[in-house]
Order: C-alpha cells, then sequence, then structure tokens
C-alpha cells in the first residue's frame, strides 16, 4: 500500500510539474488580468477547482459531480475569458460559445447517466483511498487544461487575425465531431433503454466501436484549427491539445477500459466476435458506410 501511495503522489506531482510547464509555455503572448496572465490565471483556477471538489467526493465518498465538475470548469473558464476582453474577435467568440455548448450538452449527459446508473465503476475503489482519488481529481485538471490548451491560449492572445480558411476548416470539423458525438451518444442511450445490456451496433456504432470518441478527438483537432493563425511562440505547444486527446482517449482511460469491459461482457458471443472482426475500433468505414443501402 505505501510504495502504491508513493507512485500515486509522484504522478500527482508529476501532474503538477508538466501543467506548470504547459501554463508558462500557453501565457506567452498572454493578455493580463489583474497583473497576472489570463491564460496562466485560468490553468491555476482549473486546479483549484478540482482541488475544492475533491474534498466532499472524499468525506462523502462520491464520484457523482466528478464529470460535472469537469464540464463547469470548461464552462467557468470560457465564460471568465469573454468577461475579461474588452473588445472581442469573431475567433474568440467561437471558441468561447464551441466550448460551452460542447461542456454544457456533455455534462448534463453524463451527470444524468450517472445519477441513473448510481455509480461509476471506474470509482469503486479510489474513492475510498484519499491519495488515489486525489490524483483522479489532478487528472482532471490536466486534462481539462490540456484539452482546452490551444483554444484558450488563443482565446488569451494578444494577437490577432482575420478568419481564414484554416479557422473556416476548424468551424467544420467542431461542428462535424459535435454532430458525431451527439448522435452517437443518443443512439446508444436510445438503444440501453430497450436492449439493456446488449452490445451496440446500430446506427453509427454499425460503422465504429466508438464513434462518440471519433467525435470527441475531431471537434478538438477543430478547435485547434481554428485557434493556430493567434499563436506564436511558446504558445504552438499548445497545439499539442488534440494529440493529448487522441493518447488520453485511445492509449490511456479510454478505448483500452472500454474494450476490456467488453470483451469480458460479451466476448463469448459469436455475434460480437462478428461485429469485433468486421467493425473498426474508433475511425468509421467510410467506405461500409457509402455502399450501405
Amino acid at each position: 500500500m505505501l510504495r502504491t501511495n508513493l507512485i500515486t503522489i509522484a504522478i500527482i506531482l508529476l501532474s503538477v510539474a508538466v501543467s506548470s510547464l504547459f501554463i508558462f509555455a500557453g501565457s506567452r503572448h498572454s493578455i493580463n488580468l489583474v497583473g497576472w496572465p489570463l491564460f496562466a490565471v485560468c490553468g491555476c483556477l482549473i486546479f483549484m477547482i478540482q482541488w475544492i471538489a475533491f474534498i466532499p467526493s472524499y468525506i462523502f465518498k462520491t464520484e457523482k459531480h466528478f464529470d460535472l465538475t469537469g464540464s463547469l470548469t470548461y464552462i467557468s473558464m470560457a465564460v471568465l475569458v469573454l468577461t475579461s476582453l474588452e473588445t472581442y474577435e469573431t475567433r474568440t467568440l467561437l471558441i468561447g460559445v464551441f466550448v460551452v455548448t460542447w461542456a454544457a450538452r456533455l455534462g448534463m449527459f453524463l451527470f444524468i447517466r450517472i445519477l441513473s446508473a448510481g455509480h461509476d465503476s471506474r470509482f469503486n475503489k479510489i474513492k475510498h483511498n484519499f491519495w488515489q482519488l486525489l490524483m483522479t481529481w489532478t487528472l482532471q485538471a490536466l486534462w481539462i487544461l490540456i484539452t482546452f490548451g490551444a483554444g484558450l491560449a488563443a482565446s488569451t492572445s494578444t494577437k490577432r487575425s482575420e478568419i481564414g480558411v484554416t479557422d473556416f476548416i476548424g468551424i467544420l470539423l467542431f461542428l462535424i465531431g459535435f454532430a458525431i458525438e451527439i448522435i452517437a451518444d443518443y443512439q446508444k442511450s436510445n438503444f440501453k433503454k430497450y436492449r439493456g445490456n446488449d452490445f451496440i451496433n446500430i446506427g453509427l456504432w454499425k460503422y465504429s466501436r466508438h464513434p462518440n470518441y471519433f467525435g470527441e478527438i475531431i471537434l478538438w483537432v477543430g478547435i485547434a484549427m481554428l485557434s493556430l493563425k493567434v499563436l506564436s511562440g511558446l504558445q504552438y505547444i499548445t497545439l499539442i491539445s488534440p494529440v493529448f486527446v487522441i493518447l488520453l482517449l485511445t492509449k490511456i482511460s479510454g478505448l483500452p477500459m472500454l474494450e476490456n469491459k467488453s470483451d469480458v461482457q460479451w466476448g463469448h458471443l459469436s455475434e460480437y466476435q462478428i461485429y469485433k472482426k468486421v467493425t473498426p475500433v474508433l475511425i468509421p468505414n467510410i467506405f461500409k458506410m457509402l455502399n450501405h443501402k
């Protein structure tokens, strides 16, 4: 147990160190708020909010407000930036509106889901361990900061630029990704109402085993594209945002966990084995979609 706690504490400290470097990079050419770079103010607030929310989470051994807190943090930072600016440009407004809309929709969806389920199985063990639960809240802060990093750097940047081709591409990618995520979540929720614990293989899920994650990746690539033109110097480091989302969803907490869970639950079914064999794990089978009648 001691060794596990020491590793957990090391991960917490590493997360804070990485975030500090990321905040330093994103704060270059940032407008100021009360004498501090606005990007840095947002970065610090992101961690403070998660750590404050950790306190009732540990005391009451609950994870029900975890995802909701994350979504509200995105919204709070976007609103803080918009209300701190003296003048607005189209890019900043678009990023703010996009992030607030995405976070509000996803936050309510996840909150309703956990209220319906009663718990999140990921927290069954860690919510009873102080350091592991603190690590989880700290990692959520890191996730918010880096995921929103490019959009936050662009929104707080002193550099201005007219909307151009790359921006329109970014807008289109965000809208496509957002639509895919909404449709995939709706289809899965509706499927579970009538089919219970069966594996879903209809709608977008016929062409990808995780279309909601595919949509998530696409929309954050869109935000990065929309941010690109007003970044400079060390701020370009924040463009790691979509790369971070891809790595997180495909290598760490997304696909590996869900794929293992699915294999345990349905791996013995020949129908699931066929579905898994013919359906891509993430990127939809475009040719299959085009040939679908």
